[in-house]
């Protein structure tokens, strides 16, 4: 009863005209962001940050109107996949694999459509899982102590290199890259200076916005301006769509899909540094073994390798928020982008986030609800004005994305430092994009770098410097036998769905995103 009263209330905020405002604008900027190639949810949550800090904006309209952006690109995602065979984001690239063969047999406008009901199912589940699971989630983190807190961070480390990393040993490094960063400043303990150089600027450190927008948003503009791509991604004029709406039979066909996809998808968004690629992937494979084993439909065009994809990685999506919101640990890229924001606000998320920020937490859970039937709305009857996003330039669309980067950094920050360091980390990101360096790595070091410390050395005090605390409870050893286990599957699940996409795979590299 306490959680129906509890989302009830947040229905209460999340139904003012402010925040329903920024809900449905979140939708359809997030929408448009998601069907451009390269831009993703990651991006387009980091592009907005500036605006949604520059424009005063209280933490729930905030949160709202990013997690809006989060929720609509995962939906957008699937608009380049499905008409062009260009993913949108790494989890619309198994959407590749059944919805552009059906545009191409003219099923164009069905595809999309039966996708938009596919992420609504997904998203719309995911999010009733979050309210369910969320508050039991808090109360088994009140058990929580600096040893259990430090070795979750390490969980998040050992995980968060994502499922798409080339190369393990290119996630740790990304990882210490992004420690090392956190460390700059003064010291938690003795106040000292370290890696400030005497640089007055970098005594408080470095903020953690400036480092996101950057890696993001400017390395983004970096990448297209390397490779001179000024048309427009869907070059070849408008796309034909054809009937819009799939008939009662398509639908009823994907219901089983849906369901088993939900399932999926949640259980990988909830597992920190699984995601949306991973949740996408498992669902298209499973459905895929239990409808098709002989593989004579999917990859052809069947509305069920279009379903599966779409309800996991929008499932995963909805899960990813419960790590995040109850523990401190973001479960994807674009959760660790949203970590940013809420310790930008001062909320710390964790245990106590639902104790003392009720009305943010439960506004922004009745507000995921509001927002997916939004995107319902707008996805099926402007379907082929999204489409036409395809068509817009990229030599106008790069130089807003650096404008909006430059100026909302200038507006938080004051700073014309910042604004340098805002290139200087846009730079670093597009060199680590040229190695092929997953970013989120870095982001989620800069995060919980300075927790990690803080809790690493509460630990060490409590035990007078015994190293055995960190393996001292039951709870312990199943966070580093979770961290060790997420560390290994990749490298086996990680090829397998390489050589799984890499036939669908267009040539243009598409970029990071979750």
């Amino acid at each position: 009863m306490d959680t129906l009263s509890n989302l009830a209330d947040g229905f209460a905020i999340a139904l003012s005209l402010e925040n329903l405002t920024f809900a449905l604008l979140g939708c359809f900027l997030g929408t448009m962001m998601g069907a451009l190639p390269g831009l993703g949810p990651a991006n387009g949550v980091a592009i907005l940050i500036p605006i949604a800090f520059s424009l005063g904006l209280g933490p729930t309209p905030s949160l709202i109107l990013l997690t809006s952006v989060y929720y609509g690109a995962m939906y957008g995602g699937r608009i380049s996949s499905i008409l062009l065979n260009i993913p949108g984001d790494e989890p619309a690239m198994m959407t590749c694999l059944d919805g552009y063969p059906m545009a191409r047999a003219g099923q164009a406008g069905e595809a999309l459509s039966l996708s938009g009901i596919a992420s609504f199912v997904g998203a719309f589940f995911a999010t009733c899982g979050l309210v369910l699971l969320a508050p039991q989630l808090v109360k088994i983190a009140l058990l929580f102590g600096p040893a259990e807190y430090f070795v979750l961070f390490t969980l998040a480390f050992a995980t968060l290199g994502g499922i798409s990393s080339t190369n393990q040993a290119k996630s740790l490094f990304a990882a210490a890259l992004g420690l090392g960063i956190a460390m700059i400043g003064s010291d938690s303990q003795t106040g000292s200076q370290r890696f400030t150089f005497g640089h007055i600027h970098l005594f408080d450190g470095i903020d953690f916005l400036i480092a996101i927008v950057g890696l993001f948003a400017l390395s983004e503009v970096f990448i297209f301006l390397e490779h001179h791509r000024g048309g427009a991604v869907g070059g070849g004029g408008p796309v034909k769509i054809g009937r819009l709406m799939p008939d009662g039979a398509m639908i009823r066909r994907c219901i089983p899909t849906m369901g088993r996809s939900t399932i999926i998808g949640f259980i990988a968004g909830v597992l920190p540094g699984a995601g949306a690629s991973l949740g996408s992937f498992l669902s298209y494979s499973l459905e895929k073994a239990v409808v098709d084993r002989e593989g004579k439909t999917f990859g052809k065009g069947d509305p069920r390798g279009v379903a599966a994809p779409e309800v996991g990685n929008n499932a995963a999506s909805g899960g990813a928020l419960v790590p995040m919101l109850a523990l401190g640990v973001p479960g994807s890229g674009t959760t660790a982008v949203l970590l940013a924001v809420l310790l930008q606000l001062n909320i710390t998320p964790g245990p106590l986030l639902f104790e003392r920020n009720p009305d943010v937490v439960w506004g922004l859970i009745a507000a995921l609800f509001i927002g997916n039937f939004m995107l319902l709305a707008l996805n099926i009857p402007l379907v082929g004005l999204f489409t036409r996003v395809l068509l817009v330039p990229t030599r106008i669309l790069m130089p807003v994305v650096a404008m909006i980067s430059f100026v909302g950094i200038y507006a938080i920050t004051g700073s014309t430092f910042d604004v340098m360091l805002m290139v200087g980390f846009g730079m670093l990101g597009w060199v680590l994009r040229k190695l092929e360096v997953p970013l989120v790595p870095v982001i989620l070091g800069i995060l919980l770098g300075n927790e990690m410390e803080v809790n690493f050395r509460r630990a060490m005090t409590i035990s007078d410097g015994d190293w055995s605390i960190f393996v001292g409870s039951p709870l312990a050893i199943g966070l580093w036998a979770v961290a060790i286990t997420g560390f290994l599957l990749p490298i086996v699940i990680g090829r397998r769905m390489k050589r799984r996409i890499e036939a669908n795979r267009p040539s243009d590299e598409i970029a990071e995103g979750d």
